[in-house]
């Protein structure tokens, strides 16, 4: 299972790129390879706040349909279009390809709540 350094993670098994005060957010490799092909996904609204802990939107795969989590609060500034017509980046490419948005994080968020690759790699193995 593909655990970049670079990143934090959520417990729902979201990825985060800070960059100052944005968040690249997108889905684990361990949560795209639990969800099997991804089949469609519903991004979230673009210029829309969301509490961190709050429903981006949703993957649906062959075997279910999963909630994707805002792992920090903010404004969603940018959406990956792409997915609309290639759902399987999520698959293919995770960490690249496949964000699904990019967050303005609220002053007040603190990243601290996110997993360090470390501790992300024990919750995943435990």
């Amino acid at each position: 299972m593909n655990i970049p350094e670079n990143l934090k993670f959520s417990e729902d098994h979201e990825w985060v790129l800070l960059q100052g005060n944005q968040a690249k957010v997108g889905i684990t490799d361990y949560a795209q390879d639990a969800l099997g092909d991804i089949v469609f996904v519903s991004l979230p609204k673009l210029g829309e706040s969301y509490p961190a802990g709050s429903t981006l939107g949703e993957v649906e795969s062959t075997k279910s349909v999963s909630d994707i989590y805002a792992p920090l609060g903010g404004k969603i500034v940018e959406v990956n279009t792409n997915l609309d017509s290639q759902p399987e980046l999520l698959n293919s490419d995770p960490y690249g390809q496949g964000w699904i948005c990019v967050i303005e994080v609220e002053s007040d968020e603190l990243p601290g709540q996110l997993l360090d690759p470390s501790a992300y790699r024990s919750l995943t193995e435990g």
